[in-house]
């Protein structure tokens, strides 16, 4: 177990913890949650090492292996799915042990280092990264591509693949989620249900806490508060505790004030000089309570817009895409008045495409998109964030802005205007590159809600958005009285903003008719019904000839030996994983047949006690066994299905 005793932790001259003492059992599954600032990133720092307390104890097991996300952008030209499998420091260690073996000739050595290879999964292992990388994202055509040919949101993927493949009893996630979209999100959920260690996050995404996590571990003024519950219960439970500790204060100020009273009423009257002494006493021995100050809400809302086309906009067989490569093609939607509207997809399916389209930003590649008129575009971009001018402030943008669109403003409006967004006093002229992600975040929301839109284009506007600030947009959101296109992975906003869904896939946009919870479902049953075809075509009999594609009469003598080394480059490099399959086929076999008769010979009713209590707690692990190896035969499926995809067999 974990456990902070007595723990003091200062940054500086903050004091980020004042006699913290917490307990943390193994295997739970801990969000860590507090204010911007609080000091979350420090006590990860503290609990992996690289941060010592001023005061008390910090205890762990010191056999507990540790994995988190390191910060860093990589700058590697190594493939992708060597990199992540660097992660695994298990096999990485017996790699090297084997190394060193064979340099030095020792067979001994060898052999040792063959069994540390084999207990590391070393004969899986591409196949578990490969895995890896396809749930977070990637397309199998990137799996050996060069780390450094990714931009910095994929790269840090990479480094959460390289978290998540190394065999650790703690793992520290911080904002794990930032740059995943909700398929990826999705998956990662199902991912940790089933890791075994001890699991803290950090996490500004509600439907992700209550997903993963059951305990809540507050960090608010110095102080760590334990929450049994996830954040939905936390929240709960904190505002119940907030209600007494306020009722508490309120009853002592009364307590207070008629000591108070009775002292100045008759401290200088003899016959009572004795009992207003006392009452002195009482109040000097009195510990203080303090109020309840609760933080201070954040809200803001967009300006009415001038005018309301109604449609807004209308596509006529548009085309998307990127030069002369076409992404999505045949959009025939329109866009009303007052819609709000959430686009769904996997990633690399055009959502940005789409968006960016109709922001402008790229050209139309085919058909047609008629604007409103008067149309008035409000765009926050994913990269919004980089294009702001770090060494200019916040005012030094909004008046840059306030020169270029309406309303001119005097430099006091200004001010007085991003003092509604948190930016005041000095900081206002404070250097953007300084500001954290989440200030740099409100800026851009500042500047948006200045142009006075009547159409809103959010492109994952909430990655470096707290709970609250996020909570503030969902409330302007749903007051703007224009019209909102909204990308997210942040499922509780989408809930509480769309009305609607556009599902972006296979090269088309069409309505997605169902919500949040139908999308999921409709993940999951595409996902087994993919599996399923897949098993069915890996169980047909190998002699059974295929019939071949309607063009295959005149396929040229190049092409189908060019097709055959395909196909032959594809058996070899699934090989790894249809041989898990068989194995796990096997392995589940062997657990049904002894399912089967631990459950015969508890029908006979003639075991004992004890030996009913046993087969109990092995049917529970039989059931544990069978889920985690049905979950891995789906993910090897899935990524074979990707590879033959990927190679157009």
């Amino acid at each position: 177990m974990i456990r902070l005793v007595g723990v003091t932790l200062r940054r500086g001259v903050k004091e980020v913890l004042v006699d913290a003492n917490v307990t943390l059992q193994p295997g739970e599954r801990i969000g860590l949650v507090g204010a911007n600032g609080a000091g979350k990133s420090s006590l990860f720092s503290l609990l992996a090492g690289r941060l010592q307390a001023d005061k008390g104890e910090v205890e762990m097991p010191p056999t507990w292996r540790l994995s988190e996300v390191a910060q860093n952008l990589p700058e590697t030209e190594q493939g992708a799915t060597e990199f992540v499998l660097e992660g695994d420091l298990t096999l990485l260690r017996a790699r090297h042990a084997l190394a060193e073996a064979e340099a030095s000739h020792d067979g001994l050595r060898m052999a040792e280092a063959h069994a540390m290879l084999q207990d590391a999964g070393a004969f899986d292992a591409r196949a578990r990264a490969q895995s890896l990388l396809l749930g977070l994202g990637f397309q199998s055509t990137q799996l050996d591509a060069p780390v450094n040919s990714f931009s910095g949101g994929w790269r840090m993927r990479l480094q959460l693949a390289r978290t998540l493949i190394n065999p650790a009893e703690l793992m520290l996630l911080d904002e794990p989620t930032n740059h995943l979209d909700l398929d990826a999100l999705v998956w990662l959920e199902g991912w940790l249900a089933r890791y075994p260690g001890t699991l803290l996050v950090i996490s500004h995404d509600r439907e992700f806490l209550d997903a993963i996590t059951r305990v809540t571990l507050h960090l608010d003024r110095a102080q760590l508060t334990r929450y049994g519950g996830n954040y939905t219960a936390f929240e709960s439970m904190r505002a119940e505790r907030l209600e007494q500790q306020q009722a508490a204060y309120e009853k002592q100020q009364d307590r207070i004030a008629h000591l108070q009273h009775f002292i100045d009423r008759f401290k200088a009257k003899a016959t009572k000089a004795k009992q207003a002494q006392s009452r002195v006493k009482a109040l000097e021995r009195m510990e203080k309570l303090a109020p309840i100050l609760a933080a201070s809400d954040f809200s803001f809302e967009f300006r009415e817009p001038t005018n309301l086309p109604n449609p807004m906009l209308a596509f006529d067989e548009m085309a998307c895409g990127y030069g002369s490569t076409t992404i999505v093609r045949g959009v025939n939607r329109t866009v009303l008045a007052g819609q709000r509207i959430g686009i769904l997809g996997a990633n690399g399916q055009g959502k940005s495409t789409l968006v960016k389209t109709i922001a402008r930003e790229l050209p139309v590649l085919d058909g047609r998109m008629t604007e409103g008129k008067g149309l008035t575009i409000g765009y926050f971009a994913q990269q919004e964030l980089d294009v702001l001018r770090p060494d200019e402030g916040p005012l030094a943008h909004m008046v840059r802005l306030a020169k270029a669109v309406s309303p001119q403003a005097r430099e006091q409006e200004l001010r007085d205007f991003l003092g509604q967004f948190r930016f005041t006093g000095d900081m206002v002229n404070q250097s953007v590159g300084s500001l954290s992600g989440g200030e740099k975040a409100r800026l851009v929301l500042a500047m948006l809600v200045w142009q006075r839109p009547n159409l809103l284009l959010l492109d994952e506007p909430t990655n470096h958005l707290d709970l609250q600030t996020r909570e503030a947009l969902s409330l302007a959101l749903n007051e703007f009285e224009g019209t909102v296109l909204l990308v997210s992975h942040d499922r509780a906003l989408l809930r509480e903003v769309c009305d609607e869904f556009w599902l972006v896939s296979q090269g088309g946009v069409a309505p997605f008719d169902g919500d949040l919870d139908d999308y999921q479902r409709w993940l999951a049953d595409s996902a087994k019904e993919a599996a399923r075809a897949l098993k069915a075509a890996a169980a047909a009999p190998s002699s059974a000839p295929m019939a071949p594609p309607a063009a295959a009469p005149t396929m040229a003598r190049e092409d189908r030996k060019a097709a055959s080394q395909a196909r032959a480059r594809l058996a070899e490099q699934t090989k790894p994983l249809r041989r898990e399959i068989d194995g796990i086929d096997r392995k589940l076999g062997e657990l049904g047949a002894e399912r089967a008769r631990l459950e015969a010979a508890l029908a006979t009713g003639t075991q004992a006690a004890t030996a009913i209590a046993d087969s109990g707690r092995r049917l529970k692990a039989i059931a544990d066994e069978v889920d985690a190896l049905e979950m891995r035969w789906l993910e090897a499926s899935e990524q074979i299905e990707a590879m033959t995809a990927a190679a157009g067999l």
